[in-house]
């Protein structure tokens, strides 16, 4: 399984997997009937989560809503650190995560808009370096694993800063490696070499510890939350939460979470 996983991640395009393979997954989650884990966005209970990533993780990818260990730190996160479940929110998802669209569309509170480049998933097709939308439109914006893909990822960020209203905030996810700069090579354009220096054959970067300093270079102030270093252990286990993740909340201006 994990050898299959990995294959298809690797090789098949992207926009192609985010129309198809939610189908083939939850045939996969018959075999994965139990009671073991939960996944905190769909509620659904399983023996264990499948295997993911190009160097596939046990225990990671729900069969039923397809959501990945970040994506159930980030339902938590939201749920307990923020008023995104209650408050009338005009919000902007960039690259919106399958596992979370339509569960976002039935809130009430929200006014809910989708973007992206390329994604068949979201509704507005945009260039995340000119986003087609007015100053101070957004209350909040979510734009996680993009920057490690796009060309100039500060200018990405001044435009989610520009679309931002003064006290919004956002979560920006990437991969963080154990390094102490962000490698960066713009001359870099070969498929394989980007793998062999970034990690994957779409990154064009690999964030070091700088991450948060180098983000803030757009305006927006970028805090490192470490929300799971506060949840028991048992809760971790229970719904296989990555141990050492951290929340990239971002604001424009002062912006505080709740209690």
């Amino acid at each position: 399984m994990k050898r299959i996983i990995s294959f298809v991640i690797r090789y098949i395009p992207r926009s192609f997997l985010q129309l198809v393979s939610h189908i083939f997954l939850r045939i996969l989650a018959i075999f994965y009937q139990g009671n073991q884990v939960s996944c905190t966005v769909c509620k659904k209970e399983f023996r264990k989560f499948l295997p993911y990533g190009r160097k596939a993780r046990e225990n990671a990818l729900c069969p039923n809503c397809l959501a990945l260990e970040r994506h159930r730190l980030m339902w938590l996160f939201l749920k307990q650190k923020t008023n995104f479940f209650s408050a009338p929110l005009k919000v902007l998802h960039v690259a919106p995560e399958l596992c979370f669209i339509d569960r976002f569309e039935k809130l009430d509170n929200l006014e809910y808009i989708t973007g992206d480049i390329e994604s068949p998933l979201a509704k507005v097709k945009m260039d995340i370096h000119q986003i087609p939308f007015e100053d101070n439109s957004f209350d909040v914006v979510f734009c996680n694993h993009v920057m490690e893909h796009v060309d100039d990822d500060i200018q990405a960020c001044k435009e989610i800063n520009r679309i931002l209203k003064t006290g919004g905030w956002g979560i920006i996810q990437s991969p963080v490696y154990d390094i102490p700069e962000t490698l960066e090579d713009k001359s870099v354009t070969s498929p394989a070499e980007r793998e062999r220096l970034f990690g994957q054959r779409d990154h064009v970067r690999k964030y070091g510890h700088d991450y948060a300093k180098r983000l803030s270079q757009s305006g927006l102030e970028v805090h490192e939350n470490l929300f799971v270093k506060e949840l028991p252990i048992q809760i971790i286990e229970q719904h296989a939460l990555p141990p050492n993740e951290v929340i990239f909340y971002c604001t424009k201006g002062k912006s505080e979470l709740t209690a």
